[in-house]
């Protein structure tokens, strides 16, 4: 198997206002948009869309790092996403964790490294 890229898929409701909140507030880059299917990156990583969500909330393993979780959180919030748990440091780890929401109802998690 020669595998070309490895890609995240999120379900959206609102192609536009997803586009729009990965590009504008995460800060990728839009490789490709249309409004069943649409890929953001950053470096390798992508994060693809696809049409037909309904908006509720659904989790799911996507991560985010960050230098300052504080302020990420903040951008996140004024974006349209929602804060579900703010950061907080982990037990054990050397990290701290928020727990957030894009508009379009999927989870996701936020960390930064503490020192």
């Amino acid at each position: 198997m020669r595998i070309e890229s490895l890609k995240y898929m999120l379900m959206v409701q609102d192609m536009d206002r997803a586009v729009a909140f990965y590009r504008d507030v995460v800060g990728l880059k839009v490789n490709s948009q249309s409004p069943m299917w649409s890929e953001l990156a950053h470096g390798d990583a992508v994060v693809a869309l696809h049409g037909g969500g309904n908006g509720d909330f659904n989790p799911t393993g996507l991560s985010v790092q960050v230098s300052d979780i504080e302020s990420a959180c903040a951008e996140i919030e004024t974006g349209g996403g929602l804060i579900r748990k703010a950061p907080g440091n982990r037990p054990g780890e050397p990290i701290k964790l928020a727990e957030l929401a894009d508009p379009e109802g999927n989870g996701f998690m936020m960390s930064a490294y503490v020192g």
